[in-house]
């Protein structure tokens, strides 16, 4: 039956089809957080302009917190590509560790916007993030988004990350696919394992170059610290970082334990890209300080949360790999690392006896 008139008709199709309009972009707004966003998509925008609006109450605050230490030259870019990001409610924090090059005075005068503290001294990577942690928590944050300073982020990176921690409640941090910044195809990190039976951390899919097309979230043993987003109610839960690992490594692998076993999920989002300087950061390829390091600190890991059925296997893998280690570096005449390398053994055994190790059954 014909209840109106086809001049009726039309007039109801022409408002209804506009109602739907609207009702589509609120929508949006709702969903992504942001009415500056959807100008530059709104399929109408001939005769129906939103208003931009830069932190609207509805979307969740994220607080950045970029660690510099004598950072001046890779410092300006990565703080200009996080400005740019599209999420329309995140704030930048720089923590500076004891930097003696000028950066903090140059992020000054460079960044008035963004907010800077200084902590005096070098308080090693887990106790310069946990001070601005603390900041962060103090002042409301949502989520907590920890960043290296010498990345370039994609405009979009902190947009498909927080798409993916809202829809997914259980996620207790997530991270992003990060490539080399001089071989930008080449992977880094796109998400991370930790095998118990060898005593290995790796990252996924390292030096590969990405074909990895139409690639889905996935769950990950642990996000590398270069790119940690994390929910602050989480945070509050588990804690901040152990600065047991001072001044660094191993950290981030030991804060992601504790968010696994406390019920949370670890999650890897492909969309979400980055690129990293890597030689900036941690000095350009082996060094006797970081093989110390990282020796001690995995030794101390891998007590931590190794269950007994593991150590069937752990120390012949250990011994294996120490050995191809010593060899290669011995016959490239590299005694300085393989010093290191019985340095960090015995450093990683005495941390060991001195601290109280809590298992997590």
């Amino acid at each position: 039956m014909q209840f109106y008139s086809p001049v009726v008709n039309r007039l109801f199709s022409h408002y209804f089809m506009r109602f739907q309009i609207l009702a589509i972009l609120l929508k949006r707004i709702i969903h992504h957080g942001g009415y500056d966003r959807l100008n530059s998509c709104n399929p109408c925008n001939s005769w129906f302009i939103l208003p931009t609006m830069t932190h609207p109450s509805h979307s969740p605050l994220v607080y950045c917190i970029v660690l510099n230490l004598n950072g001046l030259s890779v410092i300006e870019e990565a703080l200009s590509s996080i400005q740019k990001m599209t999420y329309a409610n995140f704030r930048t924090l720089v923590v500076d560790n004891g930097s003696s090059d000028g950066s903090p005075g140059f992020i000054r005068e460079r960044f008035p916007d963004i907010e800077l503290l200084e902590t005096g001294r070098n308080l090693g990577f887990g106790g310069g993030n946990n001070v601005g942690m603390e900041y962060a928590l103090n002042n409301g944050a949502d989520w907590i988004f920890l960043l290296n300073n010498d990345i370039v982020v994609d405009k979009n990176l902190l947009s498909e990350l927080m798409d993916v921690g809202l829809d997914e409640k259980s996620s207790g941090a997530l991270g992003a696919k990060i490539y080399y910044y001089d071989e930008p195809d080449k992977i880094w990190f796109a998400g991370g394992n930790i095998n118990f039976f060898t005593g290995l951390t790796t990252h996924r899919h390292i030096r590969m170059i990405d074909t990895y097309e139409n690639e889905h979230v996935q769950e990950s043993d642990y996000i590398t610290g270069c790119a940690l987003l994390i929910r602050a109610s989480v945070l509050k839960k588990v804690g901040l970082f152990d600065e047991v690992f001072f001044p660094s490594y191993v950290e981030d692998a030991d804060l992601s334990m504790r968010i696994r076993h406390a019920g949370y999920k670890l999650r890897y989002v492909p969309k979400a890209k980055l690129w990293h300087k890597v030689s900036s950061f941690s000095g350009g390829g082996l060094t006797p300080l970081k093989i110390k390091l990282r020796t001690a600190h995995s030794l101390l890991f891998f007590r931590r949360y190794a269950r007994w059925y593991h150590w069937l296997t752990m120390p012949f893998f250990i011994l294996l790999g120490s050995v191809i280690f010593i060899l290669r570096q011995g016959l490239k005449g590299n005694w300085t690392l393989i010093q290191a390398l019985f340095a960090g053994f015995a450093q990683g055994i005495r941390k060991v006896s001195s601290q109280v190790v809590s298992k997590v059954q």
